[in-house]
């Protein structure tokens, strides 16, 4: 009898374990967080994007947009292999991937892509009357807030102009608290460092008739030969309300950056997804017409992973040889 259910015993073992065998196997789910700015610019719709097309599109993945401070905190967070993926402006992605300026070690990020454009917006009210970028020395300027590629970018574009943070009054505040600053007097100047158009821009513009200071030719000449990722840029009249005049500024691309070891063919699946889906950026934001594998190629500033390099020479698209990772 012992015997009899000993076999018994060893039979149902061996049906559970065939059963097992049978089942399908559940396929692990990919969560990826993207690290993109505040709600009051242009990285976050766009992240949303991002998000929306890869949880569609690529199976395995649940893609989420999250609120950051933006470009330095995205690829620091990039770097830990944290917020895997983010959204950065060239001259962070730059020298974070070469361990220059506020970043004393090289970061271990690699490019994905290139977004678009940002464009450097130096934003005051009407009244005031302000002209000139050197408007800005004496005043109450918000620089953008902590950790942003707005105030990276302020920093190095003021200094290069021998215009020290120490000859106004600094605020660090984000692009929505910028325009709410800007409304009630709390100060006298907002950065924003967009696309255009950006709504806390625009959002100011219908209340508030505004200004966007103008930058010599000189003065554009100056900065880029020090920093050869700025790029003079025209905002046309008429993108916002009241002004009625081309601006003159300097703009800087945006990368989506990723940690160096995430597997090729996850970004692989992710930037062709990207590239296959665009149309659905671009009804998002008109500048997502510059997310091309072409202006990528042109305006990488740190190399490509090695999943774009393999989806970039299936489009058969020659990669120079400062944009293929480092082995």
């Amino acid at each position: 009898m012992k015997r009899f259910i000993s076999i018994l015993f060893f039979m149902g073992l061996v049906l559970c374990f065939i059963s097992l065998m049978a089942a399908p196997v559940q396929a692990k789910t990919e969560y990826i967080s993207i690290g993109t700015g505040g709600t009051g610019g242009v990285y976050y719709p766009y992240g949303g994007g991002l998000a929306e097309i890869w949880t569609k599109y690529v199976k395995g993945v649940k893609a989420v947009a999250e609120v950051t401070g933006a470009s330095v905190e995205n690829v620091k967070y990039a770097d830990r292999g944290e917020t895997v993926i983010g959204e950065a402006m060239n001259d962070v992605v730059f020298q974070a991937y070469n361990g220059m300026g506020k970043f004393k070690k090289k970061k271990k990020i690699y490019t994905m892509f290139c977004m678009y454009p940002n464009l450097f917006h130096v934003v005051a009210l009407k009244k005031l009357g302000l002209k000139s970028i050197y408007d800005v020395k004496g005043k109450r300027v918000s620089i953008g807030s902590p950790g942003s590629g707005t105030a990276y970018m302020s920093n190095l574009v003021l200094g290069a102009l021998g215009i020290p943070t120490g000859s106004f009054k600094v605020y660090r505040l984000s692009f929505n608290e910028n325009a709410n600053a800007l409304k009630d007097g709390t100060i006298d100047i907002g950065i924003w460092c967009v696309a255009a158009p950006t709504s806390s821009v625009m959002d100011l513009a219908t209340t508030h008739p505004i200004d966007i200071l103008n930058w010599s030719k000189e003065d554009m000449a100056k900065v880029q030969k020090k920093y050869p990722f700025y790029r003079p840029y025209v905002i046309p009249k008429g993108t916002y309300k009241s002004v009625d005049y081309d601006v003159h500024t300097l703009s800087v691309w945006n990368s989506v950056v990723c940690w160096q070891k995430l597997p090729e063919d996850l970004v692989y699946r992710l930037v062709k997804a990207v590239y296959e889906h665009r149309d659905y950026l671009k009804k998002i934001h008109p500048f997502a017409r510059f997310t091309t594998p072409e202006n990528t190629l042109t305006q990488a500033v740190a190399p490509l992973h090695p999943g774009t390099v393999k989806y970039f020479k299936e489009l058969g698209l020659k990669i120079p040889d400062r944009l293929l990772p480092k082995k």
